[in-house]
């Protein structure tokens, strides 16, 4: 059986890993949630690298969300950076899934932006592990989680 980590924070103005594992639980069986909660974004490498190592993990999804200050904004810059080593090191991937509070103009902009990135990224982890095959019928196509598609450059069809 397949393990899916989920990492989050509690510096995170919205419950992120709610929503994950809610649309995860949709997609049906074959796989586990293991769940760690952080303080904050620059604590969930070592988290995932802990669902990787304690709790075998096949995938993370590293759910945080920096706040409106230049301090976060690096912050998360960090954090990214750890989660690719962490990711690198393991030879697993992890699906950064960062909200910025800046992107929404409001609090009820900034749940559902949270809740529909989340859920999409979730759905893309579990693509990743179990469908792969069926992300490359979507390369090019300029799919966005939270906000509407970009849509691609050119259409080829």
């Amino acid at each position: 059986m397949k393990k899916i980590g989920v990492a989050d924070t509690t510096f995170a103005r919205v419950d992120m890993a709610r929503y994950a594992v809610k649309a995860l639980n949709e997609q049906g069986t074959g796989f586990r949630i293991v769940r760690r909660t952080v303080p904050g974004i620059k604590d969930l490498a070592v988290a995932c690298r802990q669902l990787f190592r304690d709790e075998h993990a096949d995938l993370c999804l590293a759910l945080g969300m920096p706040g409106k200050a230049d301090l976060d904004r690096t912050s998360a810059e960090v954090a990214s950076l750890g989660l690719m080593m962490t990711g690198v090191l393991e030879g697993k991937p992890i699906v950064e899934c960062f909200v910025y509070e800046t992107e929404a103009l409001s609090a009820v902009e900034l749940e559902t932006l949270a809740r529909r990135r989340a859920e999409g990224h979730a759905l893309n982890a579990y693509t990743m592990l179990f469908r792969p095959h069926e992300l490359a019928r979507h390369a090019g196509e300029g799919l966005r989680q939270g906000f509407a598609d970009a849509g691609p450059v050119r259409r080829t069809h």
